[in-house]
């Protein structure tokens, strides 16, 4: 007489599932092994000087003299808070985010919604949006101050239309300057968030659209009731990095302005490079670093605390 043995699936499944943290914890050192260069590259050339800014913020360090130089203590702050100069490169940080964020978030979730629709030529439309991205600061800034040249510039037709300084007078007149650099700025690096936006609807499944539509639903009512809705996430972290890439500007204004007319596009970078290399102030120059960085941290926690807040709002509802 012959006896079947049953195997409990859920033993089995145990003992699988060991096996394969066995075969794991024997890969951990090849994992290690191919981590190190990244790692070693990231505590080279991220920690080290982001630890480096801060102990050297309460010296007084100079491209000058080797070493950190004495002890300042707080002085460094002090002084950048102090500075007129330093208050004025901070809202114009301010300004130029104001300026990009909203367009380069709701025009890449424009242009995302609409190429999502088209039934052809999808690949161009992302290629058109997202090849600019791809091309160096150095280059896109030489593009644009060619638009902006008087005589024979891009800019001159648009620029009549909206009663705006045509060519580069736009870049030499104090009060929009920052403008034609938000201008380049969005139209170099909208497709980043668009490609984003599009992998997000691409996600979405077609048959939530073909039953709302079923229903009676308009495009509109499609976008506001689930588009919109189900990229909320998508958008939040469109948001942040937007808002932190803004708060990083300093190519486009060295390349196209150099801080001008005057100081009246002068960014915080901007600042910290002319204190840093100008002024041989390393000391003086990682405060105002180490005062960016808290600005652009304390912005992405209220902007995690928002968007916690607003998905406990609607599990709850």
């Amino acid at each position: 007489m012959t006896t079947t043995s049953r195997v409990d699936p859920r033993a089995a499944a145990a003992t699988t599932g060991v096996r394969r943290r066995g075969r794991t914890g024997r890969t951990t050192p090849a994992a290690w092994l191919f981590i190190a260069p990244f790692a070693l590259f990231y505590v080279a050339f991220m920690i080290g000087p982001t630890l480096w800014m801060f102990i050297a913020s309460f010296f007084n360090t100079s491209t000058v003299h080797a070493g950190l130089g004495s002890f300042a203590g707080l002085d460094n702050y002090l002084e950048m808070f102090s500075r007129d100069d330093f208050w004025s490169a901070l809202w114009h940080t301010l300004q130029f985010t104001l300026y990009t964020v909203p367009p380069l978030v709701l025009l890449a979730f424009v242009f995302a919604v609409l190429t999502n629709r088209a039934a052809r030529g999808q690949w161009f439309f992302r290629l058109a949006f997202f090849l600019p991205f791809i091309l160096p600061s150095a280059t896109i800034s030489l593009i644009w101050v060619f638009i902006f040249t008087p005589a024979n510039g891009l800019w001159s037709l648009p620029a009549q239309l909206l009663g705006l300084p045509a060519g580069a007078g736009m870049l030499a007149d104090p009060g929009t300057a920052m403008i034609g650099i938000a201008i380049a700025t969005i139209w170099w690096t909208i497709g980043f968030n668009f490609v984003l936006y599009l992998a997000g609807l691409q996600d979405i499944p077609r048959e939530l659209y073909e039953a709302a539509a079923v229903d009676g639903a308009t495009p509109w009512q499609q976008i506001r009731s689930i588009t919109i809705p189900l990229l909320r996430r998508t958008t939040a972290l469109v948001i942040l990095l937007q808002i932190i890439a803004s708060l990083k500007i300093f190519d486009q204004v060295y390349l196209m302005t150099g801080g001008g007319p005057g100081i009246s596009t002068q960014v915080v970078l901007g600042l910290i490079t002319d204190t840093a290399f100008t002024d041989n102030r390393i000391g003086a120059a990682s405060a105002a670093s180490v005062l960016l960085f808290l600005i652009v941290l304390v912005i992405a926690v209220v902007q995690q605390i928002v968007e916690r807040a607003g998905i406990a709002r609607e599990r709850a509802s």
